[in-house]
């Protein structure tokens, strides 16, 4: 009897995992067949109706809720992009963008800044071997603001930002109250910071307001920070074919994550977060 159980028992779990199976197909099917059936309802429907008299509705529709359709959309990018963020165990406070390629794209590093900006990170640094988006900062500056408008919708006050500069370390005239800081960097802000920084301490010892004992690695590591004002970068993005930092901020990044990309060119959010996500997933043991 007890076997005539369990051979029952075992039946009626194949039949209920058949049955889930089944509606989990159904589901899928169901929404592929819902969309054919009413694309193919709406063009029997629309028919009848000259051409010309479609395309002057259809046109004004469009004009009509092109405003709300946008609005709708980057709400939902938004909060996609929030959830993502928040979703990931551990989110870099700065992230590095190194560009080793000859051909510079604005419109994909604007694209990378305004997707840090959504998922919570609070400093980005674009860099590249040449200085020439620290040259064309202006231009940087412009195009972010318009991927910035594109992507997240005309609501700029959620998402403003400060767009810092070589060596001043002040707000370039553009929006502005808010945390998200911009900061483009070149070579001159690498190997040429930690020289400015050895000259000063030579100067104050030849005026004996330092003694050559009080020199040590962490003095020169205030004096380097104090020119830097923003944190060490915790992830690096290297888009390129070269092995190799460039130069970028050599005494800041001593425990960056790196992650390399082939190119910055008609890159996806989704490489930028699968990168976020390796440094999510990554266990730093800081020397131990």
């Amino acid at each position: 009897m007890a076997l005539l159980y369990g051979l029952i028992w075992r039946l009626l779990l194949a039949l209920v995992r058949i049955k889930r199976a089944t509606v989990s197909w159904l589901r899928v099917r169901l929404r592929t067949w819902k969309g054919r059936f009413w694309q193919r309802t709406m063009a029997a429907l629309l028919l009848p109706v000259p051409v010309s008299e479609f395309k002057q509705k259809k046109a004004g529709a469009d004009q009509s809720s092109d405003g709300d359709r946008d609005g709708k959309g980057a709400g939902s990018r938004r909060s996609r992009w929030l959830s993502d963020g928040i979703s990931l165990e551990k989110l870099p406070v700065h992230i590095g963008l190194v560009v080793a390629e000859e051909e510079l794209s604005y419109t994909d590093i604007a694209n990378m800044v305004v997707w840090c900006m959504a998922v919570g990170v609070s400093y980005v640094s674009v860099y590249d071997h040449h200085g020439i988006f620290q040259k064309n900062n202006s231009w940087l500056q412009e195009e972010i603001v318009r991927q910035q408008h594109n992507l997240l919708g005309g609501d700029d006050s959620t998402f403003n930002m400060e767009l810092l500069k070589n060596g001043t370390d002040k707000p370039q005239h553009f929006v502005v109250s808010c945390r998200p800081v911009v900061k483009v960097l070149s070579p001159e802000d690498g190997k040429h910071s930690i020289v400015q920084a050895a000259r000063k301490l030579c100067h104050s010892v030849e005026k004996k307001e330092w003694s050559s004992k009080d020199i040590s690695v962490s003095m020169l590591d205030v004096l380097l920070r104090e020119s830097k004002n923003i944190p060490d970068p915790e992830l690096v993005v290297k888009f390129g074919p070269v092995n190799s930092t460039l130069g970028f901020l050599p005494w800041h990044i001593r425990l960056t994550e790196f992650v390399s990309l082939p190119s910055h060119k008609n890159v996806s959010y989704e490489d930028l977060f699968g990168s976020l996500q390796r440094y999510s997933a990554c266990h730093q043991r800081l020397g131990q």
